[in-house]
């Protein structure tokens, strides 16, 4: 994969403004590569030409919007955080629009509003400055539905550009987004071909991207948990491409089905060319071994040309309005112990009351596994549950490069026969208690044979062990 250096960059980003210097708000960049597939294994990420394990927590979606927005990230960064999700959404109750208003008071949609790109250019600046990666959803079907669409201001009533009529969309769509049943979302020309509505959504995209184009951090989702059509995405991951000229971005969709392994998902899956990456948030709706065993067949059918795959969305809280399904706070710990163990690239606490944000359940995860990875990297390492015997349904986990480094996560009390035949010689045991993300003992194993490993705690530990 081609090196692209900044001085290019800036020069695209010139051509692409029309103007003599960066835009308002942005920073050139000190790093000569941006995040993308890890050269040397293309199931992680690479940031300034280090492979990096991405991890995040954080209180909202549209994050961008927060009041509280530094030091918020100030905390994930102390924590071990280098990951966030941004919605371009602004439905809540006192978030900024992104367009301007006109004397009678409706949105001109051909008209900013500077505030609301302020505050984007901030938090690229800011996480810019913290290596902090950030994966934007363009498009979220939650802003133009029932409630939300009332206000929003691509509805005809509230903007000065457009009728009812001229734009086909009506005044209410009160059925939850899932039922796909907006035409905001089927405006390109391989659905209903609406080329007025059309232009303003376009004008929006290159309004974004001349923000952040100028950045190497910066993750591109097409939609949050969409239900569309798939020519509805692929326009946009072709328009995306095309506006960002020579420098390469890295292109996702977020699908909304529950059950990963369906058609839905390999519209992703099966075109390695148009989507860089996989998210697969959708998959914390599963519980315990179907959550592992889903995703291992996202990375077997991934096999034969892997690539990065996130969870920008980890489900489950003591308010989630999942509990009844066991979509709860130990869910969504050990949702995230099991994705890094499983291969994901990426894995983030999702914003209450459906997530944890960045609450003490959240931090200790992320903290916890930091520690981990100061013995082992988890690039360095595979699933490898074939090492593991005499285990129940969800009662251990194991990745290792076998004869070298082992790792085995227990999500509660537990025991476990580890088969550590290929590994010569002595290695060290080192016990994590996840609870409170102290090291706990280390001891001498011998190789050579297979190992009984009995918990030292009964809620949630980590068995390191490593040939010194």
């Amino acid at each position: 994969m081609k090196t692209i250096h900044i001085k290019t960059l800036l020069c695209a980003a010139l051509l692409i403004f029309g103007c003599g210097r960066t835009p308002s708000g942005q920073q050139e960049q000190e790093s000569s590569t941006g995040i993308r597939p890890w050269s040397e294994n293309p199931a992680y990420w690479e940031y300034k030409g280090e492979p990096v394990l991405l991890l995040g927590a954080t209180d909202n979606d549209n994050l961008f919007q927060m009041g509280n927005l530094k030091s918020h990230l100030d905390s994930l960064q102390a924590v071990g955080g280098n990951y966030i999700r941004n919605t371009m959404s602004d439905r809540d109750p006192g978030d900024l629009r992104a367009f301007a208003r006109d004397e009678q008071g409706k949105y001109d949609l051909n008209a900013w509003n500077d505030a609301y790109w302020r505050q984007m250019d901030s938090l690229l600046h800011w996480t810019a400055e913290r290596d902090i990666v950030v994966q934007i959803e363009i498009w979220d079907r939650f802003d133009h539905s029932r409630q939300e669409w009332l206000s929003d201001p691509y509805h005809p009533a509230n903007n000065s550009n457009y009728t009812y009529e001229t734009v086909k969309l009506d005044s209410l769509y009160p059925n939850h987004p899932g039922a796909n049943e907006q035409p905001f979302f089927y405006t390109v020309p391989a659905l209903d071909d609406n080329p007025e509505l059309l232009r303003y959504q376009e004008s929006f995209v290159r309004k974004l991207l001349s923000h952040t184009l100028a950045y190497d951090h910066v993750l591109y989702c097409i939609d949050n948990e969409t239900k569309g059509e798939d020519d509805w995405a692929l326009y946009w991951a072709e328009f995306l491409k095309n506006e960002a000229g020579d420098k390469e971005i890295m292109i996702t969709q977020m699908w909304d089905d529950w059950d990963i392994t369906s058609d839905m998902h390999r519209r992703t899956l099966d075109r390695p060319g148009i989507y860089s990456y996989i998210d697969m948030s959708q998959n914390s709706h599963n519980t315990g071994q179907q959550n592992w065993d889903n995703a291992r067949f996202i990375f077997d059918y991934l096999q034969a040309n892997p690539r990065p795959v996130n969870s920008t969305k980890i489900y489950g809280s003591r308010t989630s309005p999942w509990t009844n399904r066991g979509i709860n706070e130990q869910h969504a710990v050990e949702t995230f112990y099991r994705n890094i163990m499983g291969g994901f690239a990426s894995s983030r606490f999702h914003r209450p009351p459906a997530g944890l944000g960045l609450s003490a359940p959240s931090i200790l995860a992320i903290s916890s596994l930091r520690k981990v990875e100061e013995r082992v990297k988890l690039w360095e390492v595979d699933a490898r549950m074939d090492l593991l015997s005499e285990r129940a349904e969800n009662e251990a986990y194991c990745a290792a490069r076998e004869g070298e480094k082992y790792l085995i996560y227990l999500p509660g009390e537990g025991e476990v026969v580890v088969d550590l035949s290929n590994l010569s010689g002595a290695a060290t045991l080192h016990w994590l208690s996840l609870s409170d993300g102290k090291w706990l003992s280390s001891t001498e194993v011998k190789g050579g044979r297979e190992i009984n490993l009995i918990t030292p705690v009964n809620n949630g530990s980590m068995a390191v062990i490593v040939k010194e």
